[in-house]
Parts: structure tokens; sequence; C-alpha cells
């Protein structure tokens, strides 16, 4: 409860508005990684998609994420980090469109492309803008509504899919929908400040004071400035990720990004209804059943959000694994057991909801906000980007193929696998993830560069 009477006192009612503001760009992340699993049952006898097609609706989003999250890096430091979500904003909106206007695979296929660059660009500006403005005692918490609506968007998928099923033009509908929120975003942030290390970034000191101002006490401010001026002055190239300081942290960013993906999240989410109904539930069934996982993952991102800040990262990031481990090594049994399947049918879904409360206290919002903070503010921008594009891109790899890899290794190895991996995950957090709650984001890169330093 430390956390909720914190974000409602005084300044910090601001940056709660602002945070759920910006955070709509994880809506739109949750949304369109969410609706794709349900509506793929009903685009298939509507459009008639090969088997590669039916792929590669799912998989353009994933490269037009990769090319979006890429591309933002430079916008953010560029062009601001505001301006680049009012961007992202308004290709969402373009996108969702023509998705829900698509007469053939390859107009969809090319719309969930262009939804892509708005997706990857979102997934780590957001996170980003936010952890820049919020204090440092309650950054865990606020910083995570970002992961709060993307699986609050993931939820939303799986409500519209159920609920539009039925309906005629029902994926046009789901596909469209989107829209809402690509529209909400691109305006919401219109309104909002700059960030005040961008400004300090490009020497407009009395705005980032005056930014500061809106969100700090007024005796925070003028410290907090000159550690954020100390940190702009420094003048950096791609060439500084690769730094002895910096690539430590580059390297943890990079694994927890393809930790994130490689135990097999998005496979659950792209799936979860093509999962249950591997256990012989109806298409209906299934994404009845597919909504309990929607809720579980709410549920627990919240639970996540309230206690971020007063355990700190590391020890729900590592815990958090363990459970996704132990799920999935006992799902790959229920696959496994044609006893299982016919006599206890409901252990999939019982896993399927344990792995995702797992996943939404740990890897789940902690790597997004530990990529927004571990990162020295000269190499921020460059360094996000490359995290998230290393996400997004095993994200594909991983999504994509998961049909496949189940058709060459079974169901119950392709879950095995994922597993390993999350061993492996476990053991790189325990060596070598830092703690970083309650510092502010200067104090961070500062002492983990110098740890690092020490190592090399």
């Amino acid at each position: 409860m430390d956390f909720l009477r914190e974000v409602f006192k005084g300044s910090n009612r601001f940056i709660l508005r602002l945070a759920l503001i910006a955070a709509l760009g994880g809506l739109l992340f949750g949304y369109d990684t969410g609706v794709i699993s349900g509506a793929l049952l009903y685009i298939e006898p509507d459009l008639h998609p090969s088997g590669f097609e039916a792929q590669a609706f799912v998989g353009a989003l994933l490269v037009g994420a990769v090319i979006g999250a890429a591309m933002s890096g430079w916008s953010a430091d560029a062009l601001s980090r505001r301006r680049t979500m009012i961007i992202a904003g308004a290709i969402y909106v373009v996108g969702a469109l023509a998705s829900a206007a698509s007469q053939s695979p390859w107009e969809l296929i090319w719309a969930r492309f262009v939804l892509g660059f708005a997706v990857g660009a979102a997934s780590f500006v957001a996170p980003m803008y936010i952890s820049e403005l919020a204090p440092k005692r309650i950054r865990g918490g606020v910083t995570s509504f970002n992961q709060l609506m993307i699986v609050s968007g993931i939820f939303a998928s799986y409500i519209v899919n159920w609920a539009f099923g039925g309906a005629a033009g029902n994926w046009r509908w789901m596909l469209g929908l989107a829209a809402i929120p690509g529209a909400a975003l691109a305006i919401g942030m219109y309104f909002q400040p700059f960030s005040p290390r961008w400004l300090a970034s490009k020497g407009r000191e009395e705005e980032a004071r005056e930014v500061l101002g809106m969100v700090r006490d007024e005796d925070e401010v003028e410290e907090e400035l000159s550690e954020i001026d100390e940190e702009a002055q420094i003048d950096s190239t791609w060439r500084d990720l690769f730094a002895p300081g910096v690539r430590a942290m580059v390297v943890i960013g990079l694994v927890m990004a393809i930790a994130q993906q490689l135990i097999g999240v998005n496979t659950v989410i792209y799936y979860a209804p093509t999962i249950l109904k591997l256990t012989g539930l109806s298409t209906t069934s299934a994404i009845t059943q597919a909504l309990s996982v929607g809720i579980t993952n709410v549920i627990f991102t919240v639970v996540a959000i309230l206690i971020l800040d007063k355990v700190g990262r590391r020890p729900l990031l590592i815990v958090g694994t363990i459970g996704c481990v132990i799920a999935l090594v006992v799902l790959g049994i229920f696959f496994a057991s044609s006893t299982l399947k016919q006599d206890f049918s409901g252990l999939a879904l019982v896993c399927l909801i344990v792995y995702i409360a797992a996943f939404a206290v740990g890897l789940g919002p902690v790597f997004w906000l530990m990529i927004s903070e571990i990162f020295p503010l000269h190499v921020r921008s460059a360094a996000m980007s490359l995290s998230t594009v290393a996400n997004w891109a095993t994200n594909f790899l991983v999504s994509t193929f998961f049909l496949t890899l189940t058709g060459a290794i079974s169901v119950e190895g392709t879950f095995w696998l994922y597993a390993g991996f999350g061993v492996a995950a476990v053991i790189f957090f325990v060596l070598k993830l830092p703690e970083t709650k309650n510092r502010s984001l200067e104090e961070i890169s500062e002492e983990v560069t110098d740890e690092a330093v020490g190592t090399t």
C-alpha cells in the first residue's frame, strides 16, 4: 500500500495521469499481439490464406516492430520521446484501419507490417519516457503501468475476440477497433510535456527545470537537474555501447530481452486458444477459456506494480522466471501423457495460468522497467533500441515458427525447450543482475558502470 499512498500524493498525481496516457503505447502493443490469436480462427475461412500467409499475419507485425524499434532509437533522441509517440499513435490508426479493410491475405500482411512500426516504437519509448519523469521512490510501479497496459490490451483483445466471434465481419471488427487507442495515444501525448532529460540533452535547461518542477518536490529539482546536466554533457556514438562499463549493461539488457521471448511467452499470447484446442476443446470453448489467461495476466501485473518498489526488481525477476520454468515442465508432461490429457484435461489451462502469473510478476514488467533504468543517459535511446530490437526479433523467431517447431520436436518437446532456456536465464540473473530500486537514473548509471568497469 506504500506505492498507492505515494502515487496519489501531491505532484505524483500529475505523474499518474501522464504515465497512464504514455502507457497507451503499451495498450497498442498488447492489443495487437493478443487480438490475432482469436482473429486467426475467423480470417482463415474468409481469406483462405496458405500456411505461410497465416503465419505471416503474426510475423509481419513482428518484423515491422523490429524496424520500428530500430528507427525510434534515433527518433527518440532527434525528435523527442513525446513526438515519437505521437507519430507512433498516428501510424497505428492507419495500420488498424487498413487491417480491417483488407481484401486479401497480402493486404492484411502489409497492414500488419505497418502496425509493427508503431508497436515497436511505442514498446520502448513509452517506458523510457515514463521512467525519465517519475520520482525514484515510485519509478518501478509507475513505469510498470506500461506493462499493465500491455496486459490490459491483451485481455481487451481476448474480450473483443469473444464478443465479436458470432458477428458479421467479426475479424474486421477485432482488428479495426485498435484504431481507438492509437488515436488516444497520439492526441493524449500532444498535451504532455517533453522529457526533462531530453530537454537537458538539447541544452534547454530552463524548460527541463520547469518540467521537473511539475513532478518533483522543490528541494529535489536542482539536485536532479545537476545530475542530468552532468550526464547530458557526454557526447556519444553507437560505439559507446561497447565501452567497458556500458558494454556490461548492454549484455544484461540483451540477455533479458532474448530470455523474455525464449521462454515462449508470446506463443502463449498468440496461440493460447490454439494450445487449448489441442486438448480437445471446440473453437468457442478455447477462446472462452483463454479469457482466464488474460485475467490472470492483468491481476498479477497489478500485484507486481504494488510491490516492485518495495521488494525490488531482482527477486521478482528470479522467482517469476523459476515459476515459468515449473509451469512449462508440467505443461510438457501433460502433452506427453495421453492419460493426463484424457483424465485431467483442465491441467493445461492451470499450467497456462501459473505460467502467465509468474511471467506477469517477473520478466513481463521487470525487463521493460530495467532497460529504462540501467543505461547512462548519453546511450539510453540507442541501448534501449538495441534491446528492444533483440526482443522483437526473438519474438518473431519464437512466435512465427511455434507451429513448425511443435511439428518437428512435438508439443511437449517445444515446452521443455522453452523451460531449458528459462533455467539458463535464472542462472544468469542470479550471477549478473543488479538491483536498481530507489536510486535515481543517474545514480544507477554511475554505480552499475563503476561495478562493471571494476570487473572487466
